[in-house]
């Protein structure tokens, strides 16, 4: 079985003074702090996700 492809995300900018909405994007990712990073599973859902709050994060690896 083929191994499934992965991101690795890092968050680069603060949820202060931020809609709600971005704010729940960052923690359905598993992100709440700076610099914190996640290896998620590229789907269309994570990355619509990531798109969303494109100004706060930054793709780190695309495996």
């Amino acid at each position: 079985m083929a191994a499934k492809k992965t991101v690795t995300v890092e968050q680069i900018g603060s949820p202060l003074r931020r809609p709600k909405d971005q704010k729940q994007t960052l923690v359905g990712l598993g992100l709440n702090k700076m610099n914190r990073r996640r290896t998620l599973e590229d789907t269309p859902s994570v990355r619509g996700m990531i798109r969303k709050v494109s100004h706060l994060v930054r793709v780190v690896d695309e495996g």
